[in-house]
């Protein structure tokens, strides 16, 4: 098995970089004023919404994820996959817990 280097040089426009910066910038500004609204049982899901969306624009074009091989999305997704399955099962315990009263 031979293993190959990866040559291939992708060229991002400035602009790219320019928009992700943009819409970093307005996820942020939506974290913080969302911050201020009380959502009940739902701030911690939109906050992890936000969190995960920015996370995903600065894996995809400021670490070049977007245009790797399939394998490295294997490697990248797996544990994405795994972190959603433990984060679902604490917040189904949280949010369908029985109040105990003194």
């Amino acid at each position: 098995m031979e293993i190959k280097a990866h040559s291939e040089n992708h060229v991002t426009g400035s602009g790219t970089y320019v928009a992700v910066w943009i819409a970093l910038t307005i996820l942020t500004i939506i974290t913080v004023a969302a911050s201020y609204v009380h959502f009940g049982t739902f701030n911690l899901v939109i906050a992890l919404g936000i969190a995960s969306l920015k996370a995903s624009l600065v894996a995809l074009y400021f670490m070049h994820l977007k245009f790797e091989e399939k394998i490295t999305w294997v490697f990248f997704l797996y544990p994405l996959v795994l972190l959603t399955i433990l984060i679902s099962l604490s917040m189904s315990d949280v949010f369908f817990r029985i109040p105990v009263s003194p």
